[in-house]
C-alpha cells in the first residue's frame, strides 16, 4: 500500500519536497484569503466593480438591489474561497490522493478551514475598513463542508469509496 494513502494512521518517511507540493496551494489560498481581509477586500472596494457592473446590465436597478446583490457576491465568495480550501487541505493532508478519504482526514480538514476562518475574522477586526464577524466564521465554515461535500460525493459517483 502507498505510504500516502495510509499516512493519517501509519507514520511514514515522505521526503520534505513532497510534503511541500501538496502544501503550497493551501499556504497561497490562505494567502488570497487574508490578502482579501485587508481594506483591499472592504465593501467600499469591491462595490466599486460590482455597482457599475449592475448598473450597466439594469440602468434602473435601485441602490437597495445593488446592495442586496453585493452582499450575495460577498458571501458567496466566502463560501466558495472556503470550499476551495478545505479541498486543497484534504488534498494536502492525503499526500494528494483523493482515493483515502476518511472521517479523519475531513474532520482534519475541517477543522484547519474552521482555524483559518477565526484567524482571517480576528485579521479583519484588526483592520480600520473591516470588522470580524462570526457569522462570517459560520459561512466560511459552511463553505468548508460544501467543499468537502463536493469531493466526498464525486468519490461515491465514481465508486472511488
Amino acid at each position: 500500500m502507498h505510504c500516502a494513502a495510509v499516512s493519517l494512521f501509519v507514520p511514514c518517511r515522505v521526503p520534505p519536497r513532497d510534503g511541500v507540493k501538496y502544501w503550497l496551494p493551501v499556504l497561497f489560498w490562505m494567502s488570497l484569503i487574508f490578502l482579501a481581509s485587508t481594506d483591499m477586500g472592504s465593501t467600499r472596494n469591491t462595490s466599486r466593480f460590482i455597482g457599475p457592473f449592475l448598473t450597466w446590465l439594469k440602468p434602473n436597478i435601485s441602490a437597495e438591489a445593488i446592495h442586496d446583490v453585493q452582499v450575495a457576491v460577498r458571501k458567496a465568495g466566502h463560501v466558495i474561497g472556503y470550499a476551495i480550501l478545505a479541498t486543497l487541505t484534504l488534498r494536502a493532508l492525503n499526500r494528494g490522493l483523493f482515493n483515502a478519504w476518511t472521517g479523519r482526514s475531513a474532520a482534519m480538514a475541517a477543522g484547519m478551514t474552521v482555524a483559518c476562518a477565526f484567524c482571517d475574522e480576528f485579521h479583519q477586526s484588526m483592520v480600520p475598513t473591516r470588522m470580524g464577524s462570526g457569522w462570517d466564521v459560520l459561512i466560511d465554515a459552511m463553505g468548508g463542508v460544501v467543499g468537502l461535500s463536493v469531493v466526498w460525493t464525486i468519490g461515491r459517483v465514481k465508486r472511488t469509496w
